[in-house]
């Protein structure tokens, strides 16, 4: 006899629990309409009908993949970031909620969002930065770096998809190497985590996340070593440069920027309360 979806969802909520996932009534409801092509919200409407067989192999299929601990956005192919759906692959690093904190503000401190600018976006991955904020500011154009061509590759195509092609460029580099423009605004999520605490860290990021997004070198703070004197450069006089850091990383990173010559403006801290990123700006002398 086949299982009602109701039934399904309860059984695999409670195997992913064993498992020792963080949400496993979450990650078995986005699974189990992935594999019946129901919504999320419309799955409870739909709890008492037998699971097809078709449906029930492929759900199983899913759950074992998430019980082996790789990313439900992983197994999906795209995550919600800020507006937009984006795809990711394990050649991106996966766009988290955290890193909104980065576009919230940039866009307080940007000014109206109908004024041209150009954007930087130095590391780009998915390009989840460049292409919220470009989704935010109609006037703006931007650039996307990032060393990865396969990263590149998933960047330009999630361009296409959310309609934002035309005004997002993306480029093969070594952080702002050899660029000699000029932008407004620079972000940057670079890699923060010290090298000996990548293995310690949830087996859906030291497993399945790609280490050169992770590593950010023995204190976590070699990205940051690196991007400070691009930043002095490329910003124009009076641009802004936001980035992403870790949780005790703050103070360092807005040291690091002020003896570049950046003038430190504050940090803004996510939903949980961390600092998750620092602001400055270049002078206007």
């Amino acid at each position: 006899m086949s299982l009602t979806l109701g039934q399904a969802l309860r059984a695999a909520g409670e195997r992913l629990a064993r498992a020792g996932i963080d949400s496993p009534a979450l990650d078995a409801r986005l699974l189990l309409a992935e594999a019946t092509g129901f919504a999320p919200p419309a799955l409870a409407l739909h709890a008492g009908e037998p699971l097809t067989e078709l449906s029930a192999d492929h759900f199983a299929a899913l759950i074992e993949r998430r019980e082996r601990r790789e990313p439900v956005s992983h197994i999906l192919g795209r995550r919600g970031f800020w507006t937009l759906d984006l795809a990711v692959t394990p050649a991106t690093l996966d766009p988290r909620p955290d890193s909104e904190t980065v576009i919230e503000a940039v866009l307080a401190e940007s000014p109206p969002r109908t004024v041209p600018c150009r954007l930087l976006d130095l590391g780009t991955g998915s390009g989840c930065l460049l292409l919220a904020l470009l989704a935010e500011l109609p006037a703006a154009t931007g650039l996307g770096i990032d060393r990865s061509p396969a990263a590149l590759a998933v960047a330009q195509a999630n361009a296409k998809a959310c309609g934002l092609a035309d005004r997002a460029a993306f480029r093969e580099g070594d952080w702002g190497h050899g660029l000699d423009e000029s932008f407004d605004v620079i972000v940057s999520n670079p890699p923060y985590i010290p090298t000996a605490e990548i293995d310690q860290l949830a087996p859906e990021v030291a497993q399945f996340e790609p280490r050169s997004a992770l590593d950010g070198g023995p204190d976590g703070l070699d990205a940051y070593r690196r991007l400070a004197p691009d930043l002095v450069r490329l910003l124009r006089p009076g641009g802004l440069t936001v980035l992403e850091v870790g949780h005790d990383q703050a103070a360092a990173v807005t040291a690091l920027l002020a003896a570049a010559g950046l003038e430190p403006v504050g940090t803004r801290s996510d939903l949980g309360g961390v600092e998750r990123c620092v602001l400055a700006r270049k002078g206007l002398g």
